[in-house]
């Protein structure tokens, strides 16, 4: 199998073009690619596909095979291998989604994209304001918010704080409360200013990660409703940075996405 990693803020997937490949069993493929000492490292498996209803489809999966509905990270990704690789002929594309059509918009130099703009919709706010639960006896307040997918955004009061979190401890308490069924992203947030906030994420599927687009949005979302940000943010993540704005009631995210290495891997 034919593949290339890529990478947006340094949330890593292995990527395959599926224009050209066939991948038997992706949930099974998902998780020995993903392994990081056995395999080839990522935080799961994107399929980059034709679409019926789209110009093209991204469909993911977490690194423990699980099927994701949505990735931003990874559809900045898909979006510059298609327009780079001639799949798109235009800087303005559609793309298919388990969360829906998703609108992107290319900006391009040297006849390739380097930012990518990408409409991730209407976002809505899922729990009380905030909502409380327990983890591991201790109360913690967070505001629920769906973009595709569930998330729960939880605030720390300095940025010492979020960076000494030990999430590979703790993270799995947040991803598999009871309040949460079918599991939950979970990202932790410091508020730097008006047009700054600091994330640390916690991936169902996947744990700790680099970033997360649609975690992105969703902080920034639950950010703006609660009158903290403006409706255009930068938000700091460990792998890099994402731009968030909220235009009416769509949000968009923007940033680069970049090409680790490509080869092949025999199973």
């Amino acid at each position: 199998m034919k593949f290339v990693k890529m990478q947006g803020a340094g949330n890593d997937y292995v990527y395959v073009d599926c224009f050209k490949e066939k991948v038997e069993n992706p949930s099974e493929v998902a998780v020995k690619v993903s392994d990081r000492h056995f395999g080839i490292g990522s935080d799961g498996l994107i399929l980059i596909c034709p679409s019926d209803i789209a110009d093209v489809k991204m469909d993911m999966y977490n690194a423990d095979g699980s099927r994701g509905l949505m990735c931003g990270n990874g559809s900045r990704c898909v979006a510059k291998y298609v327009y780079d690789h001639g799949y798109v002929k235009s800087e303005k594309f559609t793309m298919e989604t388990g969360a829906g059509i998703k609108y992107i918009e290319v900006e391009p130099k040297d006849g390739v994209a380097e930012y990518i703009n990408v409409n991730m919709g209407k976002a809505t706010i899922t729990s009380d304001f905030p909502e409380k639960i327990l983890i591991n006896g201790e109360e913690k307040e967070f505001i629920g918010v769906d973009i595709g997918n569930p998330h729960a955004v939880y605030y720390v009061n300095s940025l010492k704080k979020l960076k000494e979190m030990n999430l590979e401890n703790v993270g799995e308490y947040y991803e598999k409360h009871e309040r949460f069924p079918q599991k939950v992203n979970s990202e932790f947030i410091y508020i730097e200013d008006r047009k700054n906030i600091h994330m640390r994420v916690w991936e169902r599927g996947s744990g700790e990660t680099l970033a997360c687009g649609t975690g992105a949005c969703a902080s920034a979302f639950a950010t703006m409703k609660r009158g903290l940000c403006e409706t255009t943010v930068r938000v700091h993540l460990l792998g890099g940075n994402l731009d968030i704005s909220l235009v009416g009631d769509e949000i968009y995210m923007r940033g680069k996405a970049e090409y680790v290495f490509t080869g092949e891997i025999n199973f």
